[in-house]
């Protein structure tokens, strides 16, 4: 790996070594269950009629648009020019809840089943959701070890998956 690379990504603590990998697999699998039943095969559709397509379309998309724009900010604050040097980061996406990447990977599977409601598709997103909740606390034993107090005061102050609506 390049070292101005490395540098850059030095302030990482690190992933679930199955993270990626994980991720990646569950992506292929729901994009394969849900196109292959939504599309193909339509056996475990639920409810096709219970909400008509003009209310599903605009909701799917606001829903799948959340999703973008977390993990592009998340992304963008952790891998991006302006990534913070060292230390636990508390603004932005962050500062919202502390796994804004994983929780938009949710909100795209949640966002293509309210278009089809696909009943084999939301197994696969269930199973993803816990997979990503199961290395998400690898990686915040990671980050207590390697940040302490300061992390356990982030964990105290912002929540995990769901913003607080009060300040």
């Amino acid at each position: 790996m390049d070292r101005r690379v490395r540098k850059h990504l030095d302030h990482l603590t690190g992933e679930h070594r199955l993270g990626d990998a994980g991720q990646l697999f569950f992506a292929l699998l729901f994009a394969a269950v849900w196109g292959g039943d939504t599309f193909f095969l339509r056996l475990t559709i639920l409810f096709p009629d219970s909400l008509p397509g003009f209310v599903r379309l605009p909701l799917g998309l606001i829903v799948l648009a959340l999703g973008s724009v977390l993990a592009v900010r998340g992304m963008a604050q952790i891998f991006g020019d302006k990534a913070p040097a060292f230390g636990v980061v508390r603004t932005g996406v962050f500062k919202l809840m502390r796994h804004p990447i994983y929780l938009a990977e949710i909100l795209v599977y949640v966002g293509l089943l309210i278009f089809s409601f696909s009943l084999a598709a939301a197994a696969v997103a269930a199973a993803a959701a816990v997979f990503l909740h199961f290395i998400s606390r690898h990686e915040e034993k990671l980050l207590l070890k390697r940040f302490g107090r300061e992390y356990a005061e982030y964990m105290n102050d912002v929540p995990m998956w769901v913003p607080r609506l009060r300040t």
